[in-house]
């Protein structure tokens, strides 16, 4: 299982994802589950995966080698829509090759979702989910967030707090603790995360940033929001009957 979360703002993009993958209790591992294509100047892409892990890697190398001689690549689209169409190619080129395999050896093991988002130049930043099927939707003002994965536990602080025209470092601030609530309670979300921010026209990546077990500001936060929720209900009138 995994966590992942797109984020996209007036002003900008955040995506954060875990690191972990496994098959049963007595075999865990960590993979990278966030890809990015960065072209200074030209484009910057994000690309998030849950599920079948051999399904998102096989997908990620038909989006750098093409489909097909002479077809299109992550880095060639001409916009986000484009890409999203590629993802959803590559999605079902997979399916053709090893689908029905996975699906006759036990149903439904053809799973993967992915979150795609990021700007390419003359075009506007956008994010997109991608299924299984390889069909997609968009994220939009009303609904600025996208979760891959273990999603139920990290929901509710995005649903309370997140809006649109959030700035992008206080929208990283609660993807962060969104994930911090999933690693607190499903023990197949793992360290180490993966964060990039993005600003709308930068065309480069603001920020990249591995966080392991450790790391200052992470542990800052959610020691933080344990006792600001502590001090919450504290200050909230006892029950009444």
């Amino acid at each position: 299982m995994t966590y992942c979360v797109g984020i996209l703002l007036k002003t900008g993009l955040v995506m954060l994802s875990d690191s972990r993958t496994n098959a049963g209790v007595d075999n865990i591992a960590s993979f990278r589950k966030m890809t990015v294509w960065e072209q200074p100047g030209e484009r910057v892409i994000g690309l998030m995966s849950s599920g079948n892990l051999a399904i998102s890697q096989a997908v990620v190398t038909y989006l750098e080698e093409g489909l097909g001689e002479g077809g299109d690549t992550i880095l060639t689209v001409p916009s986000l829509f484009k890409a999203a169409q590629l993802v959803g190619q590559a999605v079902r080129a997979v399916y053709t090759e090893v689908g029905g395999t996975l699906e006759a050896k036990e149903p439904g093991a053809f799973n993967v979702s992915l979150l795609l988002g990021g700007q390419i130049k003359g075009r506007r930043c956008r994010l997109f989910q991608v299924y299984s099927a390889g069909n997609f939707i968009h994220a939009s003002d009303r609904t600025p967030f996208f979760q891959i994965g273990e999603h139920k536990y990290g929901k509710p602080i995005l649903d309370r707090a997140l809006a649109y025209d959030t700035e992008p470092r206080t929208a990283a601030k609660l993807a962060l603790l969104s994930m911090d609530s999933t690693l607190r309670s499903n023990l197949s979300v793992g360290l180490p995360l993966d964060l990039m921010i993005y600003r709308t026209d930068a065309l480069k990546t603001e920020l990249r940033r591995s966080i392991d077990e450790g790391d200052p500001y992470f542990e800052q936060i959610r020691q933080g929001w344990s006792s600001a929720l502590r001090n919450a209900i504290k200050a909230m009138p006892d029950v009444p009957w």
